[in-house]
């Protein structure tokens, strides 16, 4: 029988740590949706690569799943263990920090991944001294947002060739998990690509705000 992804033991410890269901308003009446099982969605999520919007039946609504984990996060775990984010913190962690790292219960608790966010801030700090991290990204873009015209949600896709080449670009130069289907989702979120759909009223907006970077 496969392992799940969330057994016994993890929630136990896990569980004290999250804050208690608030409903929302307008909720009443319908049940929360199980802490664990949107646990299990999450890390599902975060293990496959896959969007959120791909999240497969059988767990909570990716709605919901990205709702509660947003929830989870303003209790700042991910910052406090990561330094704030900090690259040039990060790529100092030896192995005594990443082994204390590995006791700590408020995060997900990957050694491979705990490794490989070290290794990709020593490489983002290499790359910000030669020719700056935001140059290195737009140039697989030819330093311009890409803008889609999708109608649906089915048009949009997991990956480009755009984050195809992108990603093989960040691995050649030693970075960690970064397929092209997260660096997809990267593009997306930091607005390299406009996926909106076009009756989205945020469409125009971002394509209006698409001025291309000056590149070095």
């Amino acid at each position: 029988m496969a392992r799940p992804l969330v057994p016994d033991e993890l929630w136990e410890v896990v569980q004290p740590l999250l804050p208690r269901h608030r409903a929302r308003p307008g909720k009443r009446g319908r049940p929360p949706v199980d802490d664990r099982a949107c646990l299990t969605g999450i890390i599902f999520v975060l293990q496959s690569g896959i969007p959120w919007e791909m999240l497969p039946p059988g767990f909570p609504s990716y709605k919901t799943v990205r709702r509660r984990l947003k929830r989870w996060l303003e209790r700042d775990a991910f910052r406090t263990a990561f330094a704030n984010f900090d690259p040039e913190k990060i790529a100092r962690f030896d192995a005594k920090k990443i082994a204390a790292m590995m006791d700590n219960p408020g995060i997900i608790r990957n050694r491979a991944k705990i490794e490989g966010t070290v290794a990709s801030a020593r490489v983002y700090l290499e790359i910000e001294v030669r020719e700056g991290f935001s140059n290195f990204l737009w140039k697989f873009f030819d330093g311009r947002p890409q803008q889609n015209g999708f109608h649906s949600r089915a048009q949009i896709p997991a990956q480009s060739p755009k984050s195809v080449a992108l990603s093989k670009g960040l691995k050649e130069r030693g970075f960690k998990f970064c397929g092209p289907t997260i660096v997809y989702a990267f593009c997306q979120a930091t607005g390299m690509v406009n996926d909106h759909l076009v009756s989205c009223w945020r469409h125009d907006a971002c394509a209006a705000l698409a001025h291309p970077p000056a590149i070095a």
